[in-house]
């Protein structure tokens, strides 16, 4: 891993189960980043609602709706596409998630913070 890049194991990021986190000093001492599994596919966002600058996660890595559709923001229920950070319902409906590129190769889930600012 190096100061730009984040690699998780593939087998630890299950299809609508709990994300994994990961800091963004770059953006703040107190900032982080998530990315969870959707339809087979990793996703990664900053994590902070486009409504105010609130972390999502309900409890550490808690992003998904019960029904695992949406991602939910915990503190005023924001429901965001999680295949592209979209709000469609909620205070800040029309909006979206800041997005980390992503890529999964070989096992690992490699997410490229080099670009967020």
């Amino acid at each position: 891993m190096t100061e730009e890049t984040i690699i998780f194991n593939s087998e630890d990021l299950q299809n609508g189960a709990q994300g994994l986190r990961f800091n963004l000093p770059q953006l703040g001492e107190f900032v982080t980043g998530f990315v969870v599994r959707y339809q087979d596919q990793p996703y990664a966002y900053v994590n902070q609602c486009a409504h105010v600058p609130v972390e999502l996660d309900w409890n550490q890595g808690d992003f998904f709706t019960v029904q695992k559709d949406y991602l939910i923001c915990s503190t005023h229920g924001a429901h965001y596409r999680p295949d592209n950070g979209f709000c469609v319902m909620g205070p800040c409906k029309g909006k979206s998630l800041k997005p980390i590129p992503v890529t999964e190769l070989n096992g690992q889930v490699i997410i490229n913070i080099a670009s967020i600012k």
